[in-house]
């Protein structure tokens, strides 16, 4: 077998521990510690999280969506798939180096997708821009941590608190769908959403797809029109 080569870590503003990617043969891994983010291999459940979000609002005229995370890029190239060249994309990136990453040793799992005219990626912490946008987007999709229990950074929760959710749908424009991916089910996270006034589904989503693998889960919570 051929064994994993460690070609880059970087730190998590505000968080202990440090990301490691990680490259075997074509497939790359990015670690937090000895707990695997996210994998190469398994994108079958970032992809849903775009095409479910971007199916319910693709009709729009000139829809704006907003992703947290850029992560090896599904989540983006999926919503790209979706959405026709009037949609503009904006990705929230907290950590610089995986920018970096994306450019240089994952460019091949990237495309075409950072150039793409739509897409603008910024090197911020997405709670800050769903808090200074009022009805500014009609999707906000969110592949932050490991969900709304995360492990990177203790800031993170402030995504998926009561305060973080209703900042969420006051940045949303009306019958627009907060998205959001989680490695597991959370009972008290979907109250939390209908609590702020969302309808709210949950999808439970197989990591490989219909090939199966671990179960994952989507939430897409829509505000009212």
């Amino acid at each position: 077998m051929i064994p994993w080569s460690l070609l880059d870590t970087a730190q998590i503003p505000g968080g202990g521990d440090e990301l490691r990617l990680l490259r075997r043969g074509a497939e790359f891994s990015i670690k937090l510690g000895n707990n695997e983010l996210m994998n190469s291999r398994l994108s079958a459940t970032e992809q849903a999280l775009a095409t479910i979000a971007c199916e319910k609002i693709r009709a729009r005229a000139r829809p704006r969506i907003l992703i947290g995370g850029l992560g090896m890029g599904f989540t983006l190239r999926a919503a790209l798939v979706v959405l026709g060249q009037q949609a503009k994309i904006i990705v929230a990136e907290l950590v610089p180096a995986v920018v970096a990453w994306a450019r240089g040793p994952m460019a091949e799992l990237f495309g075409n997708s950072l150039t793409d005219p739509r897409v603008r990626i910024k090197e911020t912490d997405v709670g800050d821009l769903i808090r200074s946008g009022r009805s500014a987007y009609d999707a906000i999709l969110l592949d932050v941590d490991n969900g709304p229990e995360g492990m990177t950074r203790e800031a993170n929760d402030r995504l998926y608190d009561l305060d973080g959710l209703a900042a969420a749908y006051m940045a949303l424009r009306p019958g627009g769908v907060l998205a959001i991916w989680s490695s597991r089910p959370d009972p008290k996270f979907t109250q939390r959403l209908r609590k702020t006034g969302f309808a709210v589904v949950e999808n439970p989503v197989r990591a490989k797809g219909p090939q199966g693998g671990a179960q994952h889960f989507i939430w897409t919570a829509m505000r009212g029109g």
